[in-house]
């Protein structure tokens, strides 16, 4: 094996095996919201995008109704698109090779690709597709182990699982707030979800903080 090779080897494995242990927190979440061990691996499997898969929980678990969940889910996931107009013409893909490259293609397969490309098409290519398809088998893994785990204690609400969501939303958000205006964004968001939820139904806070960030966008411009 090269050293090229070796390099992106080590750095897909690095984030895969440590976002993929993620799942933990997502399934322990699932289960706590109401799921059952099989509809949280399924989610997992079938959506396989964990900031929406922890939003759809998320506004499960405080009593949102299943259109605002698929509607806070389904707005997180709409930045999956923008990866996929930046990986196009990286990977040249197509038939089912393409539909399985749309399925992993997240927030830390296009890091991950991206960070490659001092090292080539080649090494970019490599890091999408190890990265991405090594999150996809360890986030189902963990969130089975996360699911089962959860479930063997009785009623996970009562261990204080619930608080997995907001912390795996902190843990997931953190590292992206890399400037001051990020972070102001981020503050403003916080307080204009706290401030309107008494007044919206649940999950509806969470779509409603767009707001902030289109206000935050036209002002820079």
């Amino acid at each position: 094996m090269s050293d090229l090779t070796r390099a992106t080897l080590r750095d897909s494995l690095s984030v895969a095996v440590t976002v993929g242990a993620y799942g933990v927190a997502f399934g322990a979440a699932s289960v706590a919201a109401g799921f059952s061990v099989l509809q949280s691996c399924l989610f997992s499997l079938l959506t396989f995008t964990g900031a929406s898969q922890f939003a759809a929980v998320g506004v499960v678990a405080s009593g949102g109704a299943a259109a605002s969940a698929v509607a806070a889910a389904a707005l997180l996931g709409t930045r999956n698109t923008l990866y996929g107009i930046q990986m196009a013409p990286v990977l040249h893909v197509e038939g089912l090779r393409r539909m399985v490259a749309a399925h992993v293609t997240i927030d830390e397969s296009t890091g991950v690709s991206l960070s490659q490309a001092p090292r080539g098409t080649k090494a970019m290519r490599e890091g999408f597709w190890i990265t991405g398809l090594g999150v996809f088998l360890f986030w189902n893994l963990f969130t089975f182990a996360g699911a089962l785990g959860a479930n063997a204690l009785g009623n996970p609400a009562s261990w204080g699982l619930d608080a997995a969501v907001p912390a795996a939303f902190l843990g997931l958000l953190w590292p992206r707030l890399t400037s001051n205006v990020l972070r102001l964004v981020a503050m403003a968001s916080m307080f204009f979800a706290l401030g309107v939820t008494p007044l919206m139904r649940a999950g509806l806070p969470i779509i409603a903080t767009t707001v902030v960030a289109v206000i935050a966008g036209w002002r820079r411009r």
